[in-house]
């Protein structure tokens, strides 16, 4: 191990003379400020075991090992020395200010430096490959998230014609779009409705149940409703199931539901409407307990609104386990100024879609999922929208995905 002292007026100086002298591969032992500039010590081939050694200190006289002691290998040594000097030095090298600038800077220029070269990939492609370029713009147009466009495109990327490109593209989205089907209603079981607060849980229970009543009758369904936080909530559910002419219960505690599902087992299909949490709420695991907590096997939907961000929707399946969730209800399909996001949750999160609704109407705004549906309504909002991203936009937003330019 080499070690050396370096002088400079400033830190970047000390620094170039440290590479210039020792390599790109020398380690920074200290630094501090003197009259006239900055003092650094490093070292090349750096071995931090030998130097623990070295400021563990010579032993006095009187303390002099034995002589089989003093011929220890120096691993043993340094595996028997104290070491806390120098991992407090370490950690005070870390944060030194200058050092953090040093590296604040660096991230800066990096990031400038990928932008950079985004911008030009984005423009090559279009010189390149124009057909690809406009079906990715298109794409993004819809509010599809950047990584799925890129996927889209790669297996589009030997049409010649932009407009049979662009169908193939919709047809590969639609073929991504994970769907549950209609056994929800069919199986029948019980099924509860989780999710965020203000989604329309209770509003689409009452959709589903109208739905079954209509295709089954009323005798072999009931509901039950655990939300014990909202005003009203389980007077809302009850005025729906005294329409639907339907069994009603509540329950607040695992004992609860536990009688009230088995006062229930001879229904075909109980669904059960909980209360609305929030993906960061500390009562979210004490709320999905209670679900799992009976003897009866209890199938989750999740519920989410299409109006929310993409960002929020994946957080909140991954909150409200998405690996337990049989299927998933997009709710506010008609507030929505483009369904992009809601979509390219789904293809991430792998929650397949059960319903969507689009209005407050019983039962008449539910409807089955259907993969093609939803695609041809997202381009409709997106025509609607006539929502026309620049190049600079769009080489960012693509800038993290892998885009082979040439092909």
């Amino acid at each position: 191990m080499k070690i050396k002292r370096f002088f400079a007026s400033d830190i970047r100086q000390a620094l170039r003379q440290v590479r210039e002298s020792l390599g790109p591969d020398a380690v920074i032992l200290s630094n501090k400020a003197v009259d006239g500039g900055v003092e650094l010590v490093a070292a090349r081939d750096y071995d931090e075991t030998a130097f623990a050694g070295q400021q563990s200190g010579k032993p006095d006289a009187g303390d002099q090992p034995a002589h089989n002691e003093s011929r220890k290998r120096p691993a043993e040594v340094a595996e028997n020395s104290p070491r806390p000097q120098i991992a407090r030095a370490q950690v005070e090298w870390s944060q030194d200010p200058i050092l953090v600038e040093m590296r604040r800077e660096m991230k800066a220029l990096r990031r400038m430096m990928e932008n950079q070269l985004s911008e030009l990939t984005w423009h090559e492609m279009g010189n390149r490959q124009p057909i690809r370029r406009e079906l990715l713009r298109r794409l993004m147009a819809l509010d599809i998230s950047p990584d799925i466009c890129a996927q889209l495109v790669e297996r589009v990327q030997d049409f010649d014609n932009p407009d049979q490109a662009w169908r193939r593209a919709l047809h590969l989205l639609a073929g991504e779009l994970p769907i549950a089907g209609d056994s929800m209603i069919d199986e029948g079981g019980v099924i509860a409705l989780v999710g965020p607060t203000g989604v329309g849980k209770t509003t689409t229970i009452a959709k589903l149940a109208a739905r079954y009543v209509l295709r089954h009758g009323h005798r072999s369904l009931a509901l039950v409703t655990t939300d014990s936080y909202r005003i009203g909530a389980q007077e809302q559910l009850t005025t729906y199931a005294r329409i639907l002419d339907v069994t009603v219960r509540s329950a607040s505690t695992p004992e609860e539901l536990n009688v009230a599902l088995n006062a229930l087992s001879d229904k075909r299909l109980v669904l059960v409407d909980t209360a609305g949490m929030s993906q960061r709420d500390v009562r979210l695991s004490e709320q999905l307990s209670l679900i799992d907590s009976g003897h009866r096997m209890v199938k989750r939907f999740l519920t989410l609104s299409a109006t929310t961000q993409q960002s929020a929707l994946e957080q909140a399946a991954t909150a409200f386990g998405a690996t337990e969730i049989c299927g998933c209800i997009l709710t506010k399909v008609d507030e929505v100024a483009s369904l992009g996001g809601a979509i390219s949750a789904a293809i991430h999160s792998r929650i397949p879609l059960a319903f969507f609704t689009d209005g407050q109407r019983v039962p008449e705004d539910i409807h089955l999922a259907r993969a093609n549906t939803l695609v041809s309504r997202a381009v409709s909002l997106g025509q609607e929208g006539s929502t026309d991203y620049s190049d600079a936009y769009l080489s960012l937003a693509l800038g993290g995905v892998s885009i082979d330019a040439h092909g």
